[in-house]
């Protein structure tokens, strides 16, 4: 009896059963399917930011970066909870005051068209990018721990069936419910699994003994050392307040009030993950310190008892699927609301969008599926796409905190700007005088916003009231 197998086939037919039960609070109301009829819980928000949040960087690419440099890895998770908090204390209660759908629609509202368009082009290209990693490690999980049944293309695809299925079927209401077992899952597989990991290697001190002594695999900061810990930071911290997926969640909240908590309750869970992850990576160094840093993990899990084994595996996967069908909703969304109603068909009705926006989702998740399969190095490939994201954070935060700079260009150029400067960055080496991309596209970000204020005559259409388009509901 293949024990772990059938815990996934059972964690995989209640996620469709969720889902089912989601379609029908989706059909209820307006912006039923896309947020959750405005209505998320603090502990739907929360569980719905953490899932998103732990996916495959977050699980098996800590492990992976841990086998080598230590605790240190941990860190990434850090990053992605600290970036969470902060946007619950600073953007998430304006987002759901503006009463938005997404943030191209932000950009239309306070500056122009184009803005808008270069806005939606380049968050689509960074939620598919960081869909496909989920379709990758997603595959890589099912491979290494069920072998004998599933090879790395046959689990990706099963991923894709699962991620677009549930994404499909529900939309945010199933992300959100679903989120409650994903996220109930991920923390006691991975708990679990870190200790008794740990254990089967005659625990921490024996662990310490055995790993390599020229790395300090135990220090929380020198494996990695404060310049890449910073980057790492500075880069979660702008993706989390502009990112399509993540602002989805605030603007599905119930008010200001619950986004606001629930995204720093998010914020706290993602911490723990990342060490404990981090942990089982060291485990498997001690284990195995000739294999493959990828396969080290789901091989000493798939070492453990097959019970433990099997709902461990069911959390990293429960990871995958958590995070890769907010990302498609988030992506789907884009696509029906800036272009399919905006600049195809205005008039569309409640029940087309609907449909326009379900039919996005098999589309776009196949077209991730295909650029999954030439997608390699999952924290590097994501903090790279990531980076990004701080032009649409730079124009958040002028258009909230200083609307008096905002022009009419001024996200357009914004945005150019960004996404000039991950072009050269990746094509010519010797621009590369900072250590990260991220530092460049802050400085070159704000100083394009700053510089359209002073060449531009036009205002933007930003005004107090615009601010607060709807009340505390």
């Amino acid at each position: 009896m293949n024990v772990p197998m059938i815990i996934v086939a059972l964690y995989i037919v209640a996620l469709f059963a969720i889902s089912a039960y989601a379609r029908k609070l989706a059909a209820k109301g307006k912006d039923g399917y896309l947020l959750a009829g405005r209505q998320l819980t603090t502990l739907l928000v929360a569980v719905s930011i953490t899932g998103l949040a732990i996916g495959g960087a977050s699980t098996i690419g800590v492990s992976e970066q841990a086998y080598s440099v230590g605790l240190a890895a941990g860190w990434y998770n850090v990053a992605w909870g600290l970036g969470a908090i902060i946007m619950g204390f600073v953007a998430a209660g304006h987002y759901r005051r503006l009463n938005i759908t997404t943030v191209p629609e932000m950009f239309e509202r306070f500056y122009d068209a184009k803005g808008r368009v270069i806005s939606v082009a380049s968050q689509i290209t960074i939620q598919l990018v960081i869909t496909s990693l989920q379709y990758l490690a997603g595959g890589a999980i099912l491979a290494s721990m069920l072998p004998s049944i599933f090879t790395l293309k046959s689990g990706m695809i099963m991923s894709a069936i699962v991620f677009i299925g549930i994404t499909f079927v529900g939309g945010m209401w199933s992300a959100g419910l679903a989120n409650i077992l994903n996220v109930l899952l991920i923390y006691i597989g991975i708990t679990v699994a870190a200790i008794f990991t740990v254990i089967s290697q005659g625990g921490i001190h024996q662990i310490a003994l055995k790993l390599p002594h020229n790395v300090p695999y135990f220090h929380p900061v020198a494996g990695l050392g404060w310049g890449i810990i910073v980057g790492w930071l500075a880069v979660m911290i702008t993706m989390g307040m502009s990112t399509q997926s993540i602002v989805q969640i605030s603007c599905g909240a119930k008010d200001i009030k619950t986004a606001r908590r629930g995204f720093v309750i998010g914020g706290m869970l993602m911490i723990p993950i990342g060490f404990l992850s981090a942990l089982i990576g060291m485990a498997a160094r001690v284990a195995y310190p000739s294999m493959s840093a990828t396969l080290a993990m789901p091989k000493i899990i798939m070492s453990l008892n097959p019970l433990l084994a099997g709902i461990t595996l069911a959390a990293l996967w429960a990871a995958d699927v958590s995070t890769a069908g907010s990302l498609l909703l988030g992506s789907a969304t884009l696509f029906s609301q800036d272009i399919y109603k905006r600049f195809i068909n205005p008039n569309v009705s409640e029940k087309q969008y609907a449909a326009i926006t379900k039919a996005s989702v098999i589309i776009l998740g196949l077209l991730t599926f295909l650029l999954a399969m030439n997608v390699a190095g999952i924290l590097k490939t994501l903090m790279v796409g990531l980076s990004l994201t701080t032009a649409f954070t730079v124009v958040f935060l002028f258009t909230i905190f200083a609307p008096g700079l905002a022009r009419k260009n001024s996200a357009f150029f914004t945005t150019l700007v960004g996404i000039i400067v991950i072009v050269l960055w990746q094509l010519v080496p010797a621009i590369r005088v900072v250590s990260n991309v991220i530092y460049f596209e802050w400085i070159a970000c704000v100083a394009a916003y700053l510089l359209t204020a002073f060449i531009d005559s036009k205002s933007a259409n930003i005004t107090p009231e615009s601010l607060v388009k709807t009340s505390e509901m």
